[in-house]
């Protein structure tokens, strides 16, 4: 395991050696015998033994010649030693099954470990949707991989094949964490069962998401099925509720996913060919599902749950972007174009699906005369950690358009700054102004590619949208 680091060391070392006496190189050839009787799990046993350094220090010190130069011998030891830890990371390359344990639920997702030139990615997997986490850290036995995204991480002790540890939200004082334990593995997210139901889950469901007070929210469920994977996702009124993958089970189906937020989990029990009753778990608890199945189901108007407030046809807001410096509606660059405001969340899923969409899509068009303003609602008031989520939010899309920062999340901060508007009951909400600054449409959520045919009526609708306002005067 060390040879590679040792002959590199070596190498250098041959050069010192020249312009050395003889025992200097005699020492060296010590140094390299006693580097290769060190077994291949040296870096963890460093890491983890803090008896280790002493009793290395020790062994130099029996030996007459190599305690002379013991500080010498030291430094090598440490280099290759680090270089070691640097090629062989901590968490193996391969397919990983994980379980979030919450309320006495296990909510089971998958991910890859890729390891290219001495770094490693975690990619997180639900469906076809692929997210990638990169910056992970590794000190004593402890790693840590970021989760910028959502301004959160995974972070915990790995042992062999075995990463266990707590999933933290930075933005929560002192949270506690959410349990979860790794282990690399062939498993599937869901173990097959051996008789599964043969009632098909395909296609689209009027499902009623039932909370524990009694309240009624009506949303639609996509699912397609094969080979007994299924996969699709809930589509609500303020976005849907991101890709979503499982497998049958003898009498209904069970989902799961996890991209960096919340981890979710659906247990679904068909009561018929074309029914189902089940439950949708989060970490915050559990809504009662109840399904129809109806190929022609669909949402509330997503043009028609926002609206201006009587008397107004236009925005009026000035305020800081990124950088603190005052952007307004009414700036010079705006007048006479086409212009789509953004209200958004670093935060929020659904709004980096939209930015997904808009951001390619801006650099393509904004010569026709149409610009884009994300209007960004966060987590905190302080600008200072608003201009932190927000600038890695900017780096990681490439956003070229701005983004101003309208404050803490909430009711109140989007009626202070757009007192023209119904109240706001989604993100992202999509704002469309003409040419002579007039609002024209207002969408509320953002149905994505988890979505499938849901989100290509919604690029159409949005192209359509925008030659219509480009022709207007």
């Amino acid at each position: 395991m060390l040879t590679y680091q040792i002959n590199i060391f070596f190498s250098l070392n041959a050069i010192l050696c020249k312009y050395t006496d003889r025992r200097l190189r005699e020492l060296s050839e010590q140094i390299r015998i006693e580097l290769e009787n060190i077994s291949s799990n040296i870096c963890n046993k460093m890491m983890n033994d803090s008896c280790f350094f002493t009793s290395f220090a020790k062994h130099i010190s029996s030996n007459r010649l190599m305690k002379k130069y013991q500080l010498f011998v030291f430094v090598a030891f440490l280099l290759t030693a680090v270089q070691s830890f640097a090629i062989n990371p901590p968490l193996s390359a391969g397919r990983w099954r994980a379980e979030f344990i919450s309320n006495q639920e296990k909510f089971p997702f998958v991910f890859d470990v890729k390891v290219e030139d001495a770094s490693s990615t975690i990619v997180l997997i639900n469906g076809e949707e692929r997210v990638p986490l990169s910056g992970l850290t590794y000190k004593n036995d402890t790693l840590t991989v970021p989760i910028e995204a959502f301004d959160a991480e995974l972070k915990g002790v790995v042992r062999g094949d075995v990463f266990e540890g707590k999933f933290i939200k930075h933005y929560i004082e002192n949270d506690p964490g959410i349990p979860f334990v790794a282990k690399k593995t062939t498993e599937p997210r869901f173990p097959k069962v051996f008789s599964p139901t043969a009632i098909s889950a395909a296609g689209k469901w009027d499902v009623q998401f039932v909370s524990a007070n009694g309240e009624v929210e009506k949303n639609v469920g996509v699912f397609n099925q094969k080979s007994g994977i299924v996969t699709g996702s809930f589509l609500t009124n303020s976005g849907d509720l991101r890709f979503l993958e499982g497998t049958l089970t003898e009498n209904g189906f069970t989902l799961s996913a996890f991209s960096g937020l919340s981890p979710y989990l659906v247990k679904i029990q068909f009561e018929g060919n074309d029914t189902f009753t089940g439950e949708f778990h989060t970490t915050r608890g559990t809504t009662k599902l109840i399904g129809l199945r109806n190929e022609n189901a669909k949402l509330d108007d997503p043009y028609s749950l926002t609206v201006l407030k009587e008397g107004n046809s236009k925005l009026n807001f000035s305020l800081p972007d990124i950088d603190g410096k005052a952007v307004s509606i009414n700036d010079p660059e705006y007048k006479g174009k086409v212009v789509v405001v953004s209200i958004l969340g670093s935060w929020c899923p659904n709004c980096l699906d939209e930015m997904k969409y808009l951001v390619p899509w801006y650099k393509q068009n904004k010569k026709r005369g149409v610009e884009i303003i994300g209007l960004a609602f966060e987590r905190k008031e302080d600008p200072a950690y608003a201009k932190r989520v927000l600038s890695l939010l900017r780096d990681r899309y490439g956003v070229e358009y701005k983004i101003l920062f309208g404050g803490k999340v909430g009711g109140q901060a989007t009626s202070k700054v757009l007192p023209q508007l119904s109240k706001i009951i989604s993100y992202p909400t999509m704002i469309f102004i003409d040419k002579k600054g007039n609002v024209s449409k207002i969408h509320t959520g953002f149905n994505g590619p988890a979505t499938g045919k849901f989100y290509e009526e919604f690029k159409e609708e949005f192209n359509q949208t925008i030659d219509e306002l480009l022709k207007g005067k």
